[in-house]
């Protein structure tokens, strides 16, 4: 568990001072409207499309190598509202940080909780595979809602973005322990707790298996979703989160325990992960977290870069 990050007079300092405006500003607009929120992060997006032409690249490569037979003007629509997505991510994170409770249940909608119960009257603890979609914060609030979790999470270097982002993120959840700290979350595991896992970009190739993601034939995958199932007395369960159309919310969807997993064969096992991200994705693929470079480690290290 990670120590929560306690307010410091030190966060007065001036060289804080911008942060807190910025801050201030949003939790102000945060009072706004939910179709207004969404209207502002529409703008802020097609801003960002504008401004970040690196990561747009990026985003653009990643739908490529995914995606090589749909039509090139489907690609860059696809860039583009993916962009706006991401500009509405940032009201995402001020509804799922500061919102009050009875504001957030209004956009909540939650099914298929009775496979976590199912999970927890077996004496087991839950983790749960979450996808990179873009309003992650705010659905963690929701399920939060539910069932308060355990969240794993790298702190931030900068102490009062650290200091807001993990007290907001613990708004309706338990506690955070560090994404290296391995066994705390099996301990939380072994505990009986719900613990959120996100086993769907590339983290290097320590601890990874070469595996099919869409069209990329040799996608580096964590086999830490492995590692935890195997060391701690789980349920291996997904979830498929969504923002929904028209402005009502949030729907989190929580799907059956994957079954006689994990097997003896990695590959097999990572594939089936990766096979679940698929399917989130194609419910809404403009939702989901293009920005990163998902291809960046090559099965071999002298191998070129799909980036170039």
């Amino acid at each position: 568990m990670v120590n929560a990050p306690q307010f410091s007079w030190h966060f007065l300092h001036p060289k804080y001072w911008l942060l807190w405006l910025g801050a201030g500003l949003l939790w102000l607009i945060s009072w706004l409207p939910y179709s207004v929120l969404m209207w502002l992060g529409a703008g802020f997006g097609k801003l960002l499309f504008k401004v970040l032409k690196s990561r747009r690249k990026v985003a653009l490569r990643n739908i490529e190598l995914c995606f090589p037979d749909m039509p090139e003007a489907e690609q860059q629509r696809l860039v583009r509202q993916n962009f706006i997505e991401t500009g509405r991510a940032l009201f995402d994170t001020v509804i799922g940080w500061w919102w009050p409770n009875w504001r957030i249940r209004n956009l909540s909608h939650f099914y298929g909780y009775e496979h976590i119960q199912a999970a927890l009257d077996q004496g087991k603890g839950v983790l749960l595979l979450a996808p990179h979609v873009l309003h992650l914060e705010a659905a963690c609030r929701v399920f939060g809602l539910t069932h308060p979790s355990v969240g794993f999470y790298r702190p931030n270097n900068n102490l009062l973005i650290d200091y807001l982002q993990y007290h907001g993120r613990n708004r309706a959840n338990k506690y955070m322990i560090g994404k290296r700290d391995v066994k705390g979350l099996i301990a939380a595991l072994d505990q009986g707790e719900v613990c959120f896992y996100l086993p769907d970009q590339d983290y290097g190739r320590k601890r990874a298996e070469f595996v099919p993601f869409f069209a990329v034939q040799e996608a580096a995958t964590t086999t830490g979703t492995l590692l935890f199932a195997n060391a701690a007395n789980c349920a291996v369960i997904p979830v498929l989160p969504s923002r929904l159309a028209n402005n009502q919310g949030y729907e989190v969807r929580i799907l059956p325990a994957l079954d006689s997993f994990p097997s003896a064969d990695d590959k097999a096992d990572v594939t089936r992960v990766n096979q679940w991200v698929e399917q989130v994705v194609k419910q809404n693929p403009e939702q989901y977290m293009w920005l990163h470079r998902r291809f960046k480690t090559r099965p071999n290290p002298e191998d070129a870069s799909l980036y170039k």
